[in-house]
């Protein structure tokens, strides 16, 4: 498991964590805003109007209403980057991660208006007669190349069908796995209930919805994401109230080290710019999902004529997902004071890298030299041998890093009771394998826990952190509700519609085996499959600029001419 934990590290350090994929996301996002002249803050208003039903016609070909593609595509957005996903962001990169995570979004309010757009226009339908649309038909339709003999080469088939390859692969490293992870990890701290029974009762519910196609998931999600939404919007201002001394310092934190990164503080050991621009802007990625072609799959099955009006109801994904969702959920976290804090917790092995030396985390020499260990620059040396433990307690001079900070209060335990015996630990990992040895300790959290921790600091007290399991559940299970939508519009491209099944199945089987799967080695994947798809789309759009623009332009034209009485915001 640490070897292909370190498989994928290292693989997404040169796509998705390289900065060369960091400015192509958001260079993409600021081009379009620039080229389109600010369409998420012109079209805005009409955005809204359009979701209200207020332009719609009866004679409109489609399987959903806007609201159910845009609820249904919100709850492929809305799930754990909205709760683990900011946590996470902060935990690696400090409060100013989330700053660079609302960059994206507000960039990636175009990108999502411009990806729907494409997608709807360029939809088809298959044998049985529902929508099939996604990025991966706009590319096989407009990217091909035309040569002067008249010759035409595929480029934009073969496109497509990666875009659709790595779209499966997604559905389980993004929509899949690490949903169902956070789910059964949060309902095992909070309510003690096994990973694999939540897995299996989850897997259970997951069939029941998505058999029946984009008809029932639409309408399990226009019921679903407004009541998460409530449910965790409660308990989130319930924890900045309680703590509305720190809500101006809070904005503070997330502002003033915007440019220069951030300083070590608590158990947080720091980190460079570079360091916290990358994980704010994979982070905010990965939770509003704008460039990745994904939501688009869902867009492409409204009813509407006009591919131009189902943009405009993306541009209202990023905004509410991040923007608003994210936003509340770091206030939460940096009020709350949780973030820098060490807690008690059980080590996830693959957290945890046991050094050869003793480092201490009040001299900034140390946490430096930490630092730059776990970023891959100056590698410190790890311990390699058996470490002896008497009563629970580690008798070798060394420390131990967990959750990218130096663990305290450290106790060894074997079936909850305290261990006498030795542990071998190979280049800084620790042999414990499937065994019931385990440790335990202070150190900084991340993800779920994290979260779910900061609920607790409100008037609800302990209550606080069955909001986070509940609306997490709500969440996670809702984006994987989406995403085999996404995935079975995939399989339809590449296989035709017979094969969906098959996908469901298999789709449902992997949900439930990843409830008790470690959580980095999942989140790590799920960084991966995201560049997968992000690339071909993000190049398709720019070569399909022209395109956009003209659709655009004809849209305002058309409309001004059924509505003249209307004022758009649009000079024609």
């Amino acid at each position: 498991m640490n070897q292909l934990n370190h498989f994928f590290q290292n693989l997404h350090s040169i796509l998705g964590g390289h900065p060369w994929f960091v400015f192509f996301l958001i260079g993409t996002g600021l081009f379009f805003t620039i080229y389109l002249k600010f369409p998420q803050i012109r079209y805005f208003g009409h955005a809204i109007k359009i979701v209200k039903g207020k332009f719609d016609k009866k004679e409109d070909k489609g399987d959903t209403s806007h609201f159910q593609a845009l609820t249904t595509a919100l709850s492929g957005t809305v799930g754990t980057g909205n709760i683990a996903g900011v946590a996470f962001a902060i935990f690696m990169g400090g409060p100013a991660a989330l700053f660079w995570m609302l960059v994206t979004a507000f960039v990636g309010m175009c990108t999502k208006f411009v990806e729907v757009t494409l997608s709807h226009k360029y939809r088809d339908f298959d044998e049985k007669g529902m929508v099939a649309g996604g990025p991966m038909y706009y590319m096989k339709k407009r990217l091909n190349i035309n040569l002067k003999n008249g010759k035409v080469i595929n480029t934009g088939k073969w496109l497509g069908i990666f875009f659709a390859a790595a779209t499966i692969l997604s559905s389980f490293g993004s929509g899949s796995m690490p949903q169902i992870n956070s789910i059964t990890d949060s309902v095992l701290a909070t309510f003690g209930i096994q990973r694999i029974i939540t897995g299996a009762v989850m897997a259970v519910l997951l069939a029941v919805v998505i058999i029946g196609g984009i008809k029932r998931i639409a309408k399990v999600t226009e019921r679903l994401v407004p009541s998460m939404a409530l449910i965790y919007l409660i308990g989130a201002f319930a924890v900045i109230i309680s703590n509305y001394q720190n809500i101006i310092p809070s904005f503070g934190a997330i502002f003033s080290n915007i440019f220069s990164g951030q300083a070590a503080v608590g158990g947080f050991l720091g980190a460079s710019f570079a360091f916290m621009f990358n994980q704010g802007v994979n982070r905010g990625l990965f939770s509003n999902e704008a460039g990745q072609g994904s939501a688009p799959i869902a867009h492409a099955a409204a009813r509407t004529q006009e591919p131009v009006s189902e943009g405009l109801v993306a541009i209202l994904e990023p905004f509410i997902d991040t923007i608003v969702i994210c936003t509340i959920t770091g206030l939460v976290l940096l009020s709350s004071g949780v973030w820098n804090e060490k807690l008690d917790n059980q080590f996830q092995n693959t957290d945890m890298i046991v050094m050869a030396d003793t480092y201490n985390g009040d001299v900034e020499a140390d946490q430096k030299a930490i630092f730059n260990h776990l970023t891959n620059g100056d590698l410190l040396p790890v311990f390699n041998g058996e470490l002896e433990v008497i009563d629970g307690e580690i008798q070798n001079q060394l420390t131990i890093i967990h959750a990218r900070s130096i663990a305290e209060d450290i106790k060894v335990l074997y079936e909850e009771n305290p261990y006498t015996g030795t542990v071998n630990v190979t280049n800084g990992n620790a042999d414990i394998g499937e065994s019931d040895v385990v440790f335990k300790g202070k150190s900084l959290l991340h993800s779920a826990p994290l979260t779910a921790k900061a609920f607790t600091r409100s008037f609800f007290g302990e209550w606080g952190k069955y909001i986070v399991s509940i609306g997490l559940l709500l969440f996670a299970f809702s984006t994987a509700i989406s995403w085999s939508y996404y995935g079975d519009r995939s399989v339809t491209f590449l296989f035709g519609s017979k094969y969906v099944v098959y996908y469901r199945i298999l789709y449902v089987v992997g949900f439930f085996f990843a409830g008790f799967t470690d959580t980095t080695i999942i989140w790590n994947l799920s960084l991966l499959t995201v560049v997968f798809m992000a690339i071909p789309n993000l190049l398709g759009l720019l070569l399909l600029r022209k395109d956009v623009k003209g659709t655009i332009r004809d849209y305002w034209v058309n409309f001004k001419s059924e509505n003249p009485d209307v004022k758009i915001p649009e000079k024609l």
